[in-house]
């Protein structure tokens, strides 16, 4: 997508991404009790830190946390809600890291380092990462397992939600050698017209990203199949914990 921007998501997205959390069932209250246990006191940064389904409800357990996003659309909706004018967050690339101070934990969720559309901002965003970390501080990653086998000659259409005045779609292509995917979430509602959400992914399979993380002088500390801890099966999806090695 030529028109693709760092804020293109979140902006699009914005007026119904609560909604759509809760259409795809994402585990809120999970991810907040591992990462609370992980973070202490904090101080926490979320990247991406969107409409603060993970980062208000750490506030409201005491935690001090920053954000950053790159989509001020979304961050203005963080900003409706109560306690979202009282999160500091700064407007930007999260790859940058650019904030000052260090942090007990940093953590970005359901897969959104792939946000990142290089492999080069990627590793740029890890070590940047460890550079803002305390000694006893941890990276959270939470991402899915890549799996390129739901690609049919480098495409897919799949049936997120069909109701009866609502379907929700979703097309993308697939192109290997660039591990890119670009993809289209297709709203159909009775009455109310097609909307689209686009979505561009640069995804990342574990091993690569803990080769990220060795060079920015971080180790993996824990690897789970989800927020519960459950056993990293190499499928599905993986919490992955980084602590520096120095």
């Amino acid at each position: 997508m030529d028109d693709y921007g760092a804020s293109t998501y979140g902006d699009r997205v914005a007026d119904v991404y609560d909604e759509m959390v809760v259409e795809m069932g994402l585990d809120t209250e999970g991810t907040v009790e591992l990462l609370a246990e992980l973070g202490g006191e904090g101080p926490a940064l979320k990247l991406a830190i969107g409409t603060g389904r993970i980062a208000l409800p750490l506030r409201d357990r005491g935690i001090r946390i920053h954000g950053i996003d790159a989509s001020e659309a979304m961050v203005a909706k963080l900003r409706e809600k109560a306690g979202g004018t009282e999160v500091p967050v700064t407007i930007g690339d999260f790859a940058d890291v650019p904030v000052d101070g260090r942090y007990r934990l940093i953590f970005v969720v359901f897969n959104t380092l792939w946000a990142l559309l290089s492999q080069e901002d990627q590793t740029r965003c890890v070590r940047n990462v460890a550079e803002h970390l305390t000694p006893d501080g941890v990276f959270v990653v939470e991402a899915f397992v890549p799996d390129p086998a739901r690609f049919d000659r480098g495409q897919r259409i799949h049936a997120r939600t069909v109701a009866s005045r609502r379907v929700v779609l979703e097309a993308s292509t697939h192109d290997p050698a660039a591990q890119r995917v670009s993809a289209q979430q297709i709203v159909l509602e009775d009455g109310g017209g097609i909307r689209m959400y686009p979505v561009e992914i640069r995804y990342l399979w574990p091993s690569e990203l803990d080769l990220m993380a060795q060079l920015a002088d971080l180790r993996l500390r824990e690897r789970w199949g989800g927020w519960y801890r459950e056993p990293y099966t190499g499928e599905g999806r993986h919490v992955s914990v980084y602590e520096l090695d120095r």
